[in-house]
């Protein structure tokens, strides 16, 4: 029998956000769409996602006020997905989960670290700016490969262009139309 996906008996803002973005691929996608992924194909390559779940993932995220759809093309009519105020909320607990995965869940330790971009300086577990001593926005954040992690890189698009300093939020530049 397949899992429902409510939390109906549980009277908790937790289960409500659960809801939202606690399917399989959900935060992937808000994570990627921080990265700078805005297109489809690019989400479906990047995250190797099966396409009927990631079209019922995005049209959730949507649905719930996450992501906003933009079109970028119109013959043929052709959307991007970007975040909304409510996604762009996302960053911090999306943030403290990488972290935390970071250090008790994957053994080579994060494939990405994330810095504030007006300074340099790595930001703590929290999410701070040691040397600002402030919370960054991700618009303020840089991301980049962390230069200790071992491993094959991968070689699709989005990958590539993370495989040096970006700045969150930026459009990634596409592969597919």
């Amino acid at each position: 029998m397949a899992l429902g996906t409510d939390y109906e008996l549980q009277d908790c803002a937790l289960a409500r956000a659960l809801e939202v973005v606690g399917e399989r691929w959900s935060l992937l996608i808000v994570r990627d769409a921080f990265y700078g992924v805005q297109r489809f194909n690019d989400f479906l390559v990047h995250l190797g996602i099966p396409r009927a779940v990631l079209t019922a993932r995005l049209n959730t995220l949507v649905a719930a006020g996450v992501l906003r759809k933009e079109p970028y093309q119109y013959a043929p009519l052709r959307h991007g997905y970007l975040l909304t105020e409510a996604g762009l909320e996302l960053w911090a607990p999306l943030y403290l989960l990488s972290r935390w995965g970071g250090r008790h869940a994957t053994p080579d330790g994060p494939r990405h670290l994330f810095a504030h971009a007006a300074c340099g300086t790595d930001l703590d577990r929290t999410g701070a700016c040691p040397h600002c001593g402030r919370f960054v926005p991700p618009a303020e954040v840089v991301i980049r490969p962390n230069p200790g992690r071992g491993g094959a890189p991968r070689t699709d698009p989005v990958s590539l262009a993370l495989a040096g300093p970006h700045r969150l939020l930026e459009p990634l530049a596409s592969a597919a139309p």
